[in-house]
């Protein structure tokens, strides 16, 4: 596997002559979001923190993301905040894609570069700046947590894709692989937010139907993904969102490796509603 590549180019505005249609698609089954719509007027603020905005890829409502939110955060000198969750129930993921950030969980502080991936629990006490003079940039996954009795909560916890190794798929002579950075079989937790790297050619050899519902955030390459009936063209950049048991595979396309940051809800019942 190569060195890892992680998209971080958003904002600006196309031009005036540019024209309107692209690789946008919003189904009852997925979504894409393409890279090149990702621009400042899109772009979104939260409370309590400074010289920051971000961008929302997905969100719970009606007919789309059900369990999670996904966004991409921009942290500009001297910003970030001292309280950014203001739901105690929510956990989150924090992947970052460029730049440093300092990110202290009930006061112990961390230094993030690129690469950087961090599990903090709900109801922690946490902060997150930006001391440098670059930008810095991060995928901030949050969902709220279902506890089970019996199962204690899952600890915070701070490495990188660096330091973690890839899990590649068996009888695929290393053609694809999982960087999991909780173990499948740990039942404390209830999502897991992964890298899936593919080498050129390497492809998903069936149409996964299953449960999970997955948020995808292209960090590198490009290939052909199959989505319900459709096959669509992602590149790095670009965001899909599939529907449980939205049928899905995909092939690399592209001469470098492709990766995704994989979001998906795990281990816990599927709840009833009347």
């Amino acid at each position: 596997m190569n060195t890892p590549y992680y998209y971080s180019a958003l904002g600006g505005l196309p031009s005036q002559t540019d024209i309107m249609t692209d690789r946008a698609h919003f189904t009852d089954a997925y979504m894409v979001m393409p890279k090149g719509v990702m621009r400042d007027i899109v772009s979104s603020f939260l409370p309590h923190f400074e010289n920051t905005r971000l961008w929302v890829l997905a969100r719970p409502m009606t007919g789309f993301s059900e369990t999670f939110s996904h966004y991409i955060v921009e942290i500009s000198k001297n910003g970030g905040s001292q309280h950014p969750e203001d739901n105690p129930q929510a956990e989150s993921v924090i992947f970052v894609v460029e730049g440093c950030l300092e990110l202290t969980i009930e006061g112990k502080k961390h230094t993030m570069s690129e690469g950087g991936y961090a599990f903090v629990p709900p109801a922690a006490q946490w902060e997150i700046h930006n001391p440098n003079k670059q930008p810095a940039k991060f995928h901030w996954i949050r969902k709220a947590y279902q506890a089970v009795d019996g199962i204690e909560m899952p600890q915070a916890f701070v490495t990188s894709d660096q330091e973690t190794a890839i899990n590649c798929m068996p009888d695929c002579d290393e053609a694809w692989g999982t960087t999991r950075f909780v173990e499948p079989t740990d039942l404390r937790h209830d999502m897991h937010v992964n890298i899936v790297t593919f080498k050129p050619g390497g492809n998903i050899p069936f149409a996964e139907t299953h449960v999970m519902e997955h948020g995808l955030y292209v960090l590198e390459g490009k290939a052909v993904y199959h989505l319900n009936k459709d096959w669509v063209e992602v590149e790095a950049g670009d965001y899909m969102w599939l529907r449980a048991f939205c049928p899905q595979a995909c092939v690399a396309s592209g001469p470098s490796n492709f990766r995704y940051l994989l979001y998906k809800d795990v281990n816990r019942h599927a709840p009833l509603k009347l």
